[in-house]
């Protein structure tokens, strides 16, 4: 019994040691993220991962986990949170490569052109195409993430009413992975909108 409570007592300590742990690797991240590029470095750090989360959510609609959720919207918030780096390499020689292909697989072999191919290639032909004023000036600026913030919220408030309710959406196991998606779509125009208020 002595044997007992000494062991639940030092694993207790155990996992209370790393927590501590975890939250000083945290503040310790923060701080050099601070260091490298301020908050500015946070919004494009949060940018990458909300684009990665959109396009995992893309895969995710396509696959047997279908939603009732309108994931073409995922369109516009890839567009607005894609890190300027990707962004300069689709919209230049490449994704017009990418779009000529596209378009003359649907125009002209539409047999050999999926329909799990239309929302990627929307999003190449919409980074191609856009004018100066949306790709650059709209996508850096607050315009941009409200939309993100808009897109994020209203695909949220879906999900949590398509799976009957917020306790189904964390609880079911399709509804987890939707809902950690959704999430970390928020994340990135929160943190973006604090840069730009401060």
């Amino acid at each position: 019994m002595w044997n007992k409570m000494n062991f639940q007592d030092e694993a207790a300590q155990l996992i209370n040691s790393d927590f501590r742990d975890l939250g000083e690797a945290a503040h310790k991240l923060a701080d050099h993220i601070l260091k490298l590029g301020g908050l500015g470095f946070g919004a494009s750090f949060f940018g990458f991962f909300a684009a990665v989360a959109a396009i995992y959510l893309l895969v995710l609609d396509r696959t047997n986990w279908k939603t009732n959720i309108l994931t073409s919207l995922l369109i516009p918030y890839i567009f607005f949170s894609l890190p300027q780096l990707v962004f300069g390499i689709v919209r230049g020689e490449i994704g017009k490569w990418i779009a000529l292909v596209t378009v003359v697989l649907r125009l002209f072999i539409p047999k050999h052109y999926s329909e799990w191919m239309d929302l990627p290639g929307a999003l190449v032909l919409l980074v191609v195409v856009a004018p100066n004023v949306i790709a650059t000036t709209f996508r850096e600026n607050i315009v941009g993430v409200i939309v993100c913030l808009v897109i994020a919220c209203y695909l949220l408030q879906e999900h949590i009413r398509a799976s009957g309710g917020f306790k189904n959406s964390f609880t079911r196991a399709n509804g987890v992975s939707n809902s950690v998606g959704i999430i970390l779509l928020l994340v990135y125009p929160i943190w973006a909108l604090i840069v730009i208020i401060f």
